[in-house]
């Protein structure tokens, strides 16, 4: 019993000592940068989150991809634990951060770019901007800079009156560090502006039971899996997944689906 006792303690505290364990910290143009390395294999995985998201946006599948390739994730500067500020953030400014990121870390190799949501921007105009450092690209439930469009085609007025009411909900906390580029619409990078790598795009087409705004409803759902679906077949190299399963964080709902299809990838990038 002693044993069994002395033995569940140690365990205990190693299970305590590695969730209190502080993460790895670089300095990107000037700011601290929370990120993890982990894994290893043939490829680097670049994890980019969504939104106002950290890294723990990539707890569910975080440890399953490492079995499978070097994975890098981080919290862009303004989120997580990396440093806190407030700036009108562009996309494009975020996608020379990654670029710093990588060389900070010497990633020398192109890497495989999986993002969520809001960082699909950042990954699209890293992917047209840095072309030979990404070999393969992946899409979560992407934002899109047509994502209003959808609300705008179904019910015009409504639309109008949802948006705004959207946009003040978005800045009510004063600066944001992606909202205004996201309202922005400014038109991202598509093929061929990203050249023919394997692409694949995720996108959910669940229905809600009471949809809050338009963009819930089950007209907007189709029109989302036909705009990424449209989107995704451009590409010689493209996929569309499409799923019924989840919301917006297949990664959270889905996870093994996740992890396949990045596996999917995986093996179909040189």
């Amino acid at each position: 019993m002693k044993l069994k006792l002395k033995i569940t303690l140690l365990y205990s505290l190693f299970i305590s000592t590695s969730a209190l364990a502080e993460l790895a910290k670089v300095q990107v143009n000037g700011f601290d940068v929370e990120y993890e390395l982990a894994g290893k294999g043939k490829h680097t995985i670049l994890l980019e989150a969504g939104g106002s998201a950290g890294l723990s946006d990539w707890d569910p599948v975080f440890e399953s991809l490492i079995q499978h390739a070097r994975v890098i994730r981080y919290s862009r500067i303004g989120n997580g634990g990396s440093a806190q500020i407030k700036k009108n953030y562009s996309s494009e400014e975020y996608a020379a951060e990654a670029l710093l990121l990588l060389k900070t870390l010497k990633i020398e190799e192109p890497v495989v770019y999986v993002a969520h949501s809001y960082g699909a921007y950042i990954a699209r105009v890293f992917a047209a901007t840095y072309p030979n450092q990404v070999k393969a690209l992946m899409l979560i439930e992407p934002g899109s800079e047509h994502d209003v469009d959808i609300m705008r085609a179904i019910d015009l007025p409504r639309a109008e009156k949802e948006i705004a009411a959207i946009k003040l909900d978005d800045m009510k906390n004063g600066m944001s560090n992606q909202y205004l580029d996201f309202w922005a619409k400014r038109p991202l990078p598509d093929y061929p502006l990203i050249v023919d790598i394997p692409v694949t795009v995720i996108a959910s087409v669940k229905k809600y039971k009471n949809p809050s705004v338009l963009f819930f409803t089950d007209k907007a759902r189709e029109m989302w899996g036909d705009l990424h679906s449209k989107w995704a077949n451009a590409f010689p190299q493209g996929e569309i997944v499409i799923t019924n399963k989840s919301y917006h964080y297949p990664q959270n709902d889905e996870p093994e689906m996740v992890v396949a299809q990045v596996v999917k990838l995986l093996e179909r990038t040189k």
